[in-house]
C-alpha cells in the first residue's frame, strides 16, 4: 500500500497535546504487519472540562480542580462533555479484524480499495503462542493452546494458503511476469473481481476517526480478557501509547470508572444481602431460574448465575448455591 504524504508542521493557535505532537505519524507496530498512527487530533483534557462548565454552569463550580470534574462526569456518567475530543488514527490491520473492527459504528471510516488499488502480499500469521483450539464453553473463543508440532503446522498451511491464493491474484490481474511474457495479449481480471481469492488474513488499512466517548466504550470492550487477541493487540496499544499520553485525566478516570471497575446488577446486590443475612440461597435464587436441575439432580449451568459467583469472590463473599 502507498506510503501516506504528510504536509509540514505549522504553528497553530489552538489549544494543543505535547505528549500527542510527539508522536504525530509515528507507527506503532501490532502484530506481524500492522500499525497505528495519529494523524490528527482535536482537543484534550481541557476541552472536556471547558465543554462540562458550559453544560453544568453553577452545578459544577464546587469542583475546583480539572482532574475532578472530569473524575465527576465519568462517575456519573456525563458523556457528551468527552465527545468534545476527537482522534483520527490511520491504522493497517488483517481483514478479518476490520470486519471485527467496524462493528464499532460510531466512528467515520474510510478503507483502502481494492477495487483501485492492487494489494501487496502481506498476511497475518499468529504466532506459535497463539494458536488455540476452539473452547467448548465459549461459541466465538479461544480454548486450549495447540502443541507446538500442530501449531508448526497449522503455521506453515496457512503461510502456503496465502503465497498460493497471491500468486493466484496476480495471474488473474495479469501482473505474472513469466504468463505475461508467454501469452502478451492476455487481458488481466478487474481488480474488484480479482480481490475474490485474497484469504482475510492479509491486510487492509483506513483512517479511522471518533470521539473520545465512543473509543472508551471500543477500550472497554476491546481490551477486556475475554476479546479477541488480534484486535486487543490494537486496542492495547492505541490505549496505552496513544490516548493515554493525549488525554491523561481522562484515562485515569476511564481506568478506574470502567475497565478496573465492577458491575453489580440487582440481582448480584440481593444475593450479596442475602449471604449476609444468613437467608437460603437456593430460595432467594429460584424467581431468577437459577435452581433448574438436570434429571440426576445436579444444577444445570447458568451464565449469569456463575457471572454472579465470579464478581462476589472478587469482594471475597463466598457463594455455593447447592
Amino acid at each position: 500500500m502507498s506510503e501516506a504524504t504528510f504536509e509540514p508542521l505549522s504553528s497553530t493557535r489552538r489549544k494543543t497535546s505535547p505528549a500527542l505532537e510527539q508522536i504525530l505519524y509515528q507507527k506503532f507496530a501490532v502484530l506481524d504487519h500492522g500499525y497505528v498512527a495519529v494523524m490528527d487530533y482535536m482537543g484534550t483534557d481541557s476541552a472536556i472540562v471547558q465543554a462540562a462548565r458550559v453544560s453544568y454552569g453553577e452545578g459544577t463550580k464546587h469542583i475546583q480542580e480539572d482532574a475532578g470534574l472530569i473524575r465527576y462526569l465519568l462517575r456519573n456518567m456525563h458523556t457528551s462533555p468527552f465527545e468534545m475530543c476527537e482522534i483520527k488514527l490511520l491504522v493497517r490491520l488483517p481483514i478479518f479484524v476490520a470486519r471485527q473492527w467496524i462493528r464499532h459504528r460510531t466512528a467515520n471510516v474510510n478503507e483502502y480499495s481494492a477495487r483501485y488499488s492492487i494489494l501487496k502480499e502481506d498476511f497475518y500469521i499468529p504466532r506459535v503462542e497463539h494458536m488455540a483450539a476452539q473452547s467448548a464453553s465459549n461459541k466465538q473463543g479461544r480454548g486450549e493452546t495447540l502443541d507446538a508440532l500442530q501449531a508448526a503446522e497449522v503455521q506453515d498451511r496457512l503461510g502456503k494458503h496465502s503465497k498460493d491464493s497471491y500468486a493466484l491474484y496476480e495471474h488473474l490481474l495479469n501482473k505474472d511476469a513469466l504468463e505475461h511474457e508467454i501469452n502478451p495479449n492476455r487481458q488481466g481480471l478487474a481488480r474488484e473481481l480479482a480481490r475474490v481469492v485474497i484469504p482475510v488474513n492479509f491486510y487492509t488499512e483506513w483512517y479511522w476517526k471518533l470521539d473520545l466517548h465512543n473509543l472508551m466504550h471500543f477500550f472497554f470492550l476491546r481490551t477486556d480478557e475475554h476479546a479477541q487477541y488480534e484486535i486487543r493487540a490494537f486496542a492495547d496499544v492505541m490505549l496505552h501509547q496513544i490516548v493515554k499520553p493525549w488525554v491523561p485525566l481522562a484515562i485515569e478516570a476511564f481506568m478506574d470508572y470502567r475497565k478496573n471497575a465492577m458491575h453489580l446488577s440487582a440481582r448480584d446486590v440481593y444475593i450479596a444481602s442475602a449471604v449476609a443475612s444468613g437467608e437460603d440461597l437456593t430460595q432467594v435464587a429460584q424467581p431468577y431460574g437459577w435452581m433448574e436441575r438436570n434429571a440426576d439432580g445436579t444444577l444445570k449451568g447458568n451464565r449469569e448465575r456463575g457471572e454472579c459467583v465470579e464478581k462476589l469472590a472478587k469482594l471475597g463473599i463466598t457463594v455455593s448455591f447447592k
